[in-house]
């Protein structure tokens, strides 16, 4: 499963955003999104698997970013153009469909 996760963070756009719930659904089981949270804070290769584009469902940041906190993943999703207002993103505007 770790395997699908990593994998699916490298279909990611630049520019764009996904939730936890996503990469859940990706896996076929939307319960799954706490599973993903716990992957990706675990995740072996920052600059290979761009775990800094997977927001909560309310497009806000992780306050326990495992790369930094929250101000660094901030900085690496307005480096790719997206705003952030208040550690939050609009998902409507940023999340990959």
């Amino acid at each position: 499963m770790k395997d699908k996760v990593y994998e699916f963070l490298l279909t990611i756009p630049s520019g764009k955003v996904v939730t936890y719930g996503q990469i859940a659904e990706y896996l076929e089981n939307k319960k799954l999104a706490r599973v993903v949270g716990n992957i990706l804070h675990n995740n072996p290769n920052e600059e290979k698997y761009p775990c800094y584009k997977v927001v909560n469902s309310k497009g806000c940041l992780s306050n326990s970013f495992a790369f930094g906190g929250i101000e660094k993943q901030k900085e690496k999703l307005e480096k790719e153009g997206i705003v952030v207002n208040n550690y939050r993103v609009d998902l409507n505007k940023y999340q990959m469909k």
